[in-house]
């Protein structure tokens, strides 16, 4: 898509509403370089995208495609938090400086005339966005390559295809100029990478039981194959919350299947956390990564 000198949230706008129109409706009217009349994000929304980001004042939150600056004012003015929003029309940007002078945070909220697909977006511990689908599938593997494992990303209205929200909200907005009188967010939570081969001990001395485990992701879900002292196990449940693993797996000890529920934290090549065996209380678990594999951010639309 052609970034003109609209904002892409003014793009955003004039696709759903051009999704809304009779059928008879003259295409020419509704070119996506119109003048487009500029949708906001309702304050009710902006305060559930924060609420739901777990907004801290220590965050830096980036906000793409920011129009009037709202999102980042209000980090800035009710959670005391820093960022900037990325925004390619010139006059919504001076506006948005203005706002945030007004508002007395014009220090920690910054604004800038920018292409969001070319934007650094590497200091974000939060990224907001209000983006049609197929702008948010193209920023999709900007997302994974530039930012840390644990930040958060939220969305008004639209998802990120099969990568599935971590947690999703419906927030009533009476006076919505398009769709249903109700707002959709969407958070995900960007996932370290676990996928590949591990290995490591549970137990002590002759009676420690060698695991070793492969494993594939596909966004934050784990799938994978288990052998645990040389006999095959089963591993379900798995999955990513930043830098948080869990998994499930089901392992014959001692002749009887026993059931592990593994839990820790992934620095680099190392896992570093706890297992509970089913009836059996709860030991260390340390695990390195013997072979690294990547992430399944695969489109699909």
């Amino acid at each position: 898509m052609r970034l003109g000198p609209l904002s892409l949230r003014r793009l955003a706008a004039a696709a759903v509403l051009l999704l809304a129109l009779p059928s008879g409706a003259p295409a020419a009217d509704q070119h996506p370089h119109a003048n487009v009349p500029f949708v906001p994000t309702p304050p009710a929304v902006v305060d559930a995208m924060l609420d739901l980001a777990r907004l801290r004042p220590e965050d830096y939150v980036i906000d793409l495609g920011s129009g009037d600056g709202r999102i980042i004012i209000a980090a800035a003015k009710k959670y005391g938090a820093r960022g900037f929003g990325v925004e390619i029309d010139q006059n919504l940007v001076a506006e948005s400086r203005r706002e945030a002078r007004r508002q007395d945070v014009a220090e920690r909220a910054q604004f800038m005339v920018e292409n969001l697909f070319i934007a650094d977006l590497g200091r974000a511990t939060v990224l907001t966005m209000y983006l049609y689908p197929s702008l948010m599938l193209q920023l999709r593997p900007r997302l994974f390559e530039q930012l840390k494992p644990g930040a958060r990303i939220v969305s008004h209205d639209f998802d990120m295809g099969n990568w599935r929200p971590d947690a999703r909200v419906t927030i009533p907005v009476p006076d919505k100029p398009y769709g249903p009188p109700s707002s959709e967010v969407y958070l995900w939570i960007v996932p370290a990478n676990a996928a590949g081969a591990w290995q490591w001990r549970v137990g002590s001395g002759a009676a420690a039981a060698v695991y070793e485990v492969t494993l594939s992701q596909t966004f934050q879900a784990l799938e994978g194959r288990a052998t645990v002292g040389g006999r095959p196990g089963r591993l379900e449940n798995g999955g990513m919350r930043g830098d948080e693993i869990r998994f499930m797996l089901t392992a014959e000890l001692d002749g009887r299947p026993v059931q592990h529920e593994f839990g820790g934290r992934i620095s680099g090549d190392e896992i570093n956390g706890k297992v509970r065996l089913a009836g059996g209380g709860e030991l260390d678990w340390k695990a390195t990564r013997v072979r690294r594999g990547s992430i399944d951010i695969k489109s699909d639309r």
